[in-house]
Formats: C-alpha cells, structure tokens, sequence
C-alpha cells in the first residue's frame, strides 16, 4: 500500500507543475472572482447546482464548473468527461473565461483527487462546503483517514488564504467528526443540519431544517421560520439545499427570495431524474454509487412505496478499477430494499465485467429468480426492467447518472441511462 502511495505522490509533481504553468498562463484568474469549493462523497453535483440558481438571484452572472456542466451565465456544455474536476490548465482556463464573461461567482465542484493531485492548486477559493464523508475511492486514498485528510486541503485552502477578506466554511453537522473542519483561521463557520444542535462558538451559524416534511417524491421543511419546498424527493436533497442557503445567506440574499428560487428547481440531469412515459412507471436514473448513497435512497424509496402497492425494481453495477470493497456492501442493500434486483455491467475499464457481477452477487439476498437477475448488458437489463414493471412501479437506475459514455477496455463508447431507456419505451 505505501508503495502505491509513494507512486503516486510522485506522479502528482508533475501535476503540480502543470498547475503551476497554468496559473501563470492565464494569470491566477481565480484571484478576481469569488470562488466556492464543494467537496464531499455524496451531493456535490446536485448542491453545486442549487448554489448557483440561488446566487443568480443577486443579478450578478455565475459560472459554475461540475461533473455534468460547465457554465458561463446562459452559456453552458455538457461535462462529456468522467471527471469531476479536470485538469489544472482545463480549471485555468475555463476560470479565465468566466472572468472575461464578467462573472462574479464561480461555484466549483472540486474532488478528492483534484486536491491530492494539486489540479486546483493556485485557485483561491473564498469559500469551502462538506456534504458528507463515506466510503468511496479507497482504491486511490487506501484509508478513510487519508480520504478525510485529503477532503480537509480545501478548509485549509480556504483558512489559509491571506487575499481574501472573508473565510468561509460550511459544514455538515451529521456527518462523523465533522469538528475536524473547523478552523480557526475562518472567519465564519456554518452549520447544518437535520436535527436541532446547538453552535460551538460565537462565529459559528446553525442552520437547522426543522418540521420536515416529505410527501410523495416532494419535500417540505422550516428553516429560521421560512417555508421551503422542494420539487426534489429525500432528506439527502434537503442537506443539499441546506449549503444552497448557507451560500445564500453569506452573500446577503434574503430567505424569502433563496426559497422561491430552491422551489423553481426542476430537477438536476441524473440526479434523481424521473423519465417521462406512458407505462405510468416512476422511472428514476440517479448517479449513486457508493454504499451510503444507496442507503438514503432505498430508504427513502421504503418510505414511499410504503403508501402503494408499488414494487422496487433496481438495476446497477459497479464501476472497475475503483474500491472493489464495496461491491457485495452495495449488493447487499439493493437487495434489502429492492423486490426485483438486476446486476449490470457498468464501466468495467479493463476488468471483466462478469467478475464484477459476482462480486456484487455476493452480497445480494434473495438471489431465486423471482427476485433477482444477472444481466451483462446494460441495455437488456434496462429492457427486461422495463418488461416486468407494472403501473405505480419504481424503476431505479443507479451508477451512471447523467454520464455520457460507458468506458469498456480503451474503449469509450457513448451511453446516457436516460436516453437509452427514452429508445427502449419508444421502440
């Protein structure tokens, strides 16, 4: 493990450099623009929208930079990469244009890997958000101690930078040792939560979603007595909204006006993205892909299929080449939850899919055939979920969210779940 390790703090010099020839190039435009890091396992995509919807209501033009879009104002593309922060000169030189587009804001979706590898160094974030920390990319990070740690560069980014007039830090109060991002050097921390707590220090503001209300794939809550509704279903949608109006409230914008804005949103593109149809399905596509995030969403699932009849027909895989740990862990909730569970290939890069299969098998219960199938290509088990759904049933497709391609090989072939189940019901 520590050779592993040692290879690739090596690897990540010539990272280094590239930042630092990048900085220089397009003359550290991160300087002249306020800049909002998010990190976290979970929710990043979907907060990094709600971030920047809420931040437009000033007026002021916003960029935001993600794992499914990169945007300047009215001007947006797809992210058709697998990355959620790409390289330093690609940063660089996307912060320059968003900088000449006159934009005052820049809402950054930054990974644990960007920050190990220094791909975001020279960029001074202003502001830094945590969602949440659990189990993923052990394969790179090897311990949660090293994943923590590596998630903390962004606080200590922030804390540390002499340039900026304020420091801002947001935190989840829910998540384990979340006093670990706390810094000193901030000069404000907020905290959020689900759950009534109180804040540790004068600086710190708690923002706590209170009477919680979740009716069908809509929520409700209360926070410091304004009334928020969201068009978007779970509690886990609710933390994310929570940052939206951390980020809103340190800029000045009224409760009154984050709240219209929050209610607006729609949906997020492969997060918890419903597919329209005329079977009278509850067809879902959603990115989850570690086992934390498959909990929160088979348990809020439970809760409301609780109010039907419906039955839960989950399909998945897990990508190669990443954390295999979690193969049968993820295995094992699907099938806690689900009524019919299908495993799938799902960016195999170049291990054997089937292997990866029988590594979630593993942990699955329930493996007789009126539960559960083994299906290699992604596109038949779509279809054969799609075949034994009935009206009221929920089919969820969970690993690739919005994602434009499936890696199999060297090969990049172009795969989008929601486009390719749009074909299926259309044929």
């Amino acid at each position: 493990m520590n050779a592993k390790r040692n290879f690739q703090k090596i690897k990540n010099i010539y990272h280094l450099l590239k930042a630092i020839i990048a900085n220089f190039r397009f003359m550290f435009p991160s300087r002249k623009i306020t800049v909002i890091g998010v990190t976290g396992t979970n929710g990043k995509t979907t907060t990094v929208q709600m971030i920047g919807k809420v931040l437009e209501a000033t007026g002021r033009k916003v960029a935001v930079y993600s794992t499914i879009n990169f945007k300047i104002g009215d001007e947006e593309e797809i992210n058709k990469t697998k990355f959620t922060t790409q390289s330093a000169w690609s940063l660089q030189k996307f912060i320059a244009k968003a900088l000449k587009n006159n934009c005052e804001y820049l809402v950054l979706e930054t990974s644990s890997h960007a920050l190990d590898q220094f791909r975001v160094w020279g960029v001074d974030y202003n502001m830094a958000v945590v969602t949440n920390i659990t189990r993923e990319h052990l394969d790179y990070h090897l311990t949660m101690a090293d994943y923590r740690k590596t998630k903390l560069k962004l606080f200590k980014t922030v804390a540390n930078s002499w340039r900026r007039t304020t420091r801002t830090a947001i935190i989840n109060q829910d998540m384990e040792k979340y006093q670990d991002f706390i810094l000193p050097k901030m000069d404000e921390n907020f905290l959020y939560s689900l759950k009534s707590k109180k804040t540790e220090a004068e600086k710190n503001i708690q923002m706590t979603a209170e009477k919680i209300l979740a009716k069908g794939f809509e929520s409700q809550f209360l926070v410091n007595g304004t009334d928020f509704k969201l068009k978007l279903p779970g509690k886990f949608n609710i933390e994310n909204a929570l940052v939206a109006i951390c980020v809103g409230v340190s800029q000045g914008i009224a409760m009154d006006t984050i709240s219209k804005k929050l209610a607006k949103i729609e949906s997020i593109p492969g997060r918890m993205d419903f597919v329209k149809n005329k079977k009278g399905l509850k067809i879902i596509v959603d990115y989850a892909l570690t086992p934390d995030s498959m909990e929160q969403i088979g348990a809020m699932l439970k809760t409301i299929k609780k109010q039907s009849e419906a039955k839960l027909i989950w399909v998945f895989g897990s990508c190669g080449n990443r954390d295999q740990g979690k193969r049968p862990i993820m295995g094992e909730i699907v099938s806690r939850f689900a009524d019919y569970t299908i495993v799938t290939n799902e960016d195999p890069y170049d291990e054997d899919p089937v292997k990866i299969i029988e590594a979630i098998e593993s942990g699955i219960k329930n493996k007789n055939k009126e539960k559960f199938a083994r299906i290699v290509d992604r596109k038949k088990a779509l279809k054969k979920a799609l075949e034994i759904a009935k009206k009221g049933d929920v089919v969820l497709v969970t690993g690739k969210g919005a994602e434009e391609n499936m890696l199999i090989g060297s090969k990049k072939i172009p795969w989008n779940d929601k486009r390719v189940i749009q074909k299926i019901l259309n044929n």
